[in-house]
């Protein structure tokens, strides 16, 4: 059993360590690269089983590169995190509620932030700034 001494990831978190993985480099990476990138003996066909559902999802993209395929985000950390956001509030009966405790948990520069965007909303070529991480 080559899980034993480890404990068992909650859902969706394989996937977010391969997104971070994936973020992480300054190029696509191979399946191989993401394995060794992870570092916790995941198997070959495991990683490869999460590259594939995450191109499925969209969340990646991928080009062909011999044999192989290298993978790489289809948006960044801000883009993928405001989508699920959105997502998230589309999910609630009551998504001001949600609002409201999510602006109540901000720290006072966060908040600050928020009510600029409020007042000065940027465009997503604005949000992105300098290497696309906004």
């Amino acid at each position: 059993m080559g899980s034993e001494g480890r404990s068992r990831r909650r859902p969706g978190q394989l996937e977010a360590e391969v997104l971070s993985a994936l973020w992480a480099a300054d190029r696509p990476l191979a399946p191989g690269e993401v394995q060794a990138a992870l570092g916790d003996g995941l198997a070959y066909t495991t990683v490869m089983t999460i590259l594939n559902r995450l191109h499925t999802k969209g969340e990646l993209t991928r080009t062909a590169a011999g044999r192989t395929f290298l993978y790489q985000p289809a948006q960044n950390t801000a883009e993928f995190t405001a989508r699920r956001m959105r997502g998230l509030l589309e999910q609630v009966d009551d998504p001001v509620g949600v609002l409201a405790r999510f602006v109540g948990s901000l720290k006072p520069g966060e908040e600050q932030a928020l009510r600029d965007l409020l007042n000065h909303p940027r465009t997503a070529d604005d949000a992105a700034g300098p290497g696309g991480e906004g």
